[in-house]
């Protein structure tokens, strides 16, 4: 980890993983659970985009299908919170404006860590007022298998991030929702992929049947 993590009398740590949990899944769990052990988090909020404007071209699932299967699978974490401000709020979602709101619902410096795969990271620069939301917390880079780490690419876009950048070299998993859902389109299982009741929730709602997305 290239950044100094000492933390202030009193101050609260709050971690962040958004994204359209389409489904949530195991990877996610493992994902949330190692920053806040490795940052020592107070806290982790599971935020479900309501509009991602950059999955614009595939159909997600209905809020509150993503929203209840967020909820069965963080209950069991009393360190985890399903936080549904983006699903409630009008309009394409945007990463800059949650933290916003959120610097406003928590108490003055309280630090936010944004957790974000390698994947999405490389992304950031196309972000909606990527400057500001590296002011208001600081990123978490998780590593993806089959993706570079962009620190010197984001280096070169954004002159300063590393300093505001945590880097986690674990886990490296291979899951991810478009192959659970395609998985589950051919009849085949995703057992051990995502929690039991997340599990018996996509069964007893029929969801990810159609023709894989």
């Amino acid at each position: 980890m290239g950044v100094a993590l000492r933390r202030s009398s009193g101050q609260a740590r709050i971690g962040i993983l958004g994204g359209t949990f389409d489904p949530v899944h195991l990877g996610h769990l493992v994902i949330a659970e190692n920053a806040r052990c490795c940052l020592d988090l107070d806290k982790v909020l599971f935020i479900p985009a309501g509009q991602p404007w950059l999955k614009a071209d595939r159909k997600v699932s209905e809020a509150v299908h993503r929203l209840a299967m967020v909820r069965l699978a963080v209950a069991s974490n009393e360190a985890f919170e399903l936080d549904a401000r983006e699903i409630e709020r009008e309009g394409p979602t945007f990463s800059v404006d949650t933290l916003e709101t959120l610097t406003t619902a928590y108490p003055q410096g309280t630090e936010f860590y944004l957790v974000v795969g390698w994947d999405l990271l490389a992304q950031l620069p196309r972000w909606h007022d990527p400057v500001r939301l590296v002011e208001l917390c600081r990123l978490v880079a998780v590593p993806r298998p089959g993706y570079h780490k962009p620190l010197q690419q984001l280096e070169a876009v954004l002159p300063g991030i590393s300093g505001r950048m945590v880097e986690l070299d674990w886990p490296r998993l291979a899951i991810s929702a478009s192959d659970i859902r395609r998985r589950h389109a051919r009849g085949l299982s995703i057992r051990y992929l995502v929690p039991n009741d997340v599990l018996d929730y996509i069964a007893e709602h029929g969801l990810y049947r159609g023709p894989a997305q």
